[in-house]
Formats: C-alpha cells, structure tokens, sequence
C-alpha cells in the first residue's frame, strides 16, 4: 500500500499549518475522515468529529486530546448537524472548515432492481449529508467573515458507473452544491471546492471488489493510496496554493497536485 510523506522542503508542507483553526469533519470514524482528523491535529487545529459511531470518534477524541471533541451525528437529519455546528462553536469558539466526507456506496444494482429506500437513504447521506453541512456551516462562517467548505467528490460525479446509480446521482449534485456556494459566497470569503481522491484503501474499496462484476474497474489493492494521502491533500486545500480550485475538484492523481502538496 503506498504511504504519503511530505518532503522537508515542499510548497505543501509550508502551507500546512492550521494553529488555531477549528475543523469539522463528518463521517470521521474511520477511512479518510479519521487520517483527516489526524492529519488537520497535528497540523495545529482543533477537530470536531461527527460520525454515527460515537464510540469511534471518542477513541479518537481521546487520541488527539484536547483539541478533538466527538460529536455523534447522522448528516441525513439536519437538525443534528446543526447542532453539531453549534457544538463546535460553543466549544472552541469559532468554525474555519467543514469536510463533508460521510458518504455510503449502496445501494448497489441496477436501476430497475435497485430499492427505492435504500436508493434514497443513500441520496440523504451523499447529497444531501452535504447540503446539511454546507447550510449549518455558512451562518458561522460568514459571521466570522469567511471559511473553507470542502465536499469529498468523485469520479461517479462526471461519469456513470453501471448500477451506481445514486452513488452517481448523489455525487453529481454534491458537486454542483459546491459550485453553488462558490457562486454565491466566493466574494464573501467563502472557499467551497471539492476533493475527488481517486481510490483509497478503506472499506470502501472493499465493498466495491466484492460487488464489482466489471472487470476493467477492478484494481489492485496496492494501487490505491492511503488514506492519509487524501487526508494530507484536505489540509492542503484550506490554504491559498488551493485557490485555483475554488468552485470545482482538486484531482489526487494529477502529478501537478501531488508534488504541490509533497507527496513522492
């Protein structure tokens, strides 16, 4: 499995810190959002985890120490991520990013044999999880007079993927939620862009080679990057070297943006 390491001299690490700033990161229990997690700590910040595993984020509270707060919350329901939000606030004073990285695969099937429920559970966790996180964090930020709003984005967003059809849906608007709110908000300090990370080695992955009859899609595991690239590449974009991406997808396997951010 390959592993992210910043070079002592690179762009990216220089634009890596984050004293003082809060970050909230949904679906933060495992995957990327935890290396996330991780990664935006010992970048200086303090983190906010929400995941519906509440005994995961408090491990993992617990493992960044006074600058990690758990917070069980399902973004399909707004009502908890806005309190989530406020949470934040009320703890740490203040909210700079949000990462709406919770995000769910199945149902996968054809679109005649798919589930309508389980189609449309999966629309509120992927799209509209990440309108909740966008509507329950703008107030803050602007308030505040700006911040950072990055959406975890895809492939699927831009191309079908057979019997994905509301993983792609829902990626398709997620994307043009963030284009949204940077048409609306860039000129009020807000930075929405989205990270599309290729693929990575988490549960994810796993599902997707159980149930993947497509045989050019499959790839091996030693192929994907570690969860910790991504996260790396998520500290990056809080920074102005990402500002050519506002309003669309920083890619993870263009080589212009791993070595912006360091990664060999």
């Amino acid at each position: 499995m390959r592993s992210g390491r910043l070079s002592p001299d690179c762009l990216g690490e220089r634009d890596m810190d984050m004293t003082d700033k809060v970050v909230l990161i949904t679906g933060a229990s495992r995957g990327i959002g935890a290396a996330a997690a991780r990664e935006f700590a010992a970048a200086g910040a303090k983190v906010a985890l929400l995941a519906r595993n509440g005994d995961a984020i408090a491990t993992l509270a617990g493992e960044i120490g006074a600058a990690g707060i758990a917070i069980p919350c399902d973004v399909s329901r707004y009502w908890e991520v806005a309190a989530a939000v406020t949470a934040t606030v009320e703890t740490f004073g203040r909210l700079d990013v949000a990462v709406a990285n919770a995000g769910v695969l199945e149902p996968i099937a054809y679109l005649a044999e798919t589930d309508p429920e389980a189609w449309g559970h999966a629309v509120d966790i992927n799209l509209k999880g990440a309108f909740h996180v966008m509507r329950a964090a703008l107030p803050a930020m602007l308030e505040a007079g700006g911040g950072t709003l990055i959406g975890l984005s895809s492939g699927a967003a831009h191309t079908p993927e057979v019997a994905w059809s509301s993983y792609c849906a829902a990626k398709a608007g997620a994307y043009m939620l963030t284009r949204m709110v940077d048409a609306e908000y860039r000129s009020r300090g807000i930075r929405a862009l989205g990270l599309r990370p290729s693929t990575v080695a988490t549960d994810m992955q796993r599902i997707i080679a159980a149930h993947d009859t497509n045989p050019d899609r499959q790839v091996d595991w030693s192929e994907h990057f570690s969860p910790e690239w991504p996260a790396k590449a998520l500290v990056w974009m809080c920074g102005p070297a990402a500002d050519a991406y506002l309003g669309t997808d920083v890619y993870l396997r263009d080589p212009d943006i791993l070595a912006a951010i360091g990664l060999t």
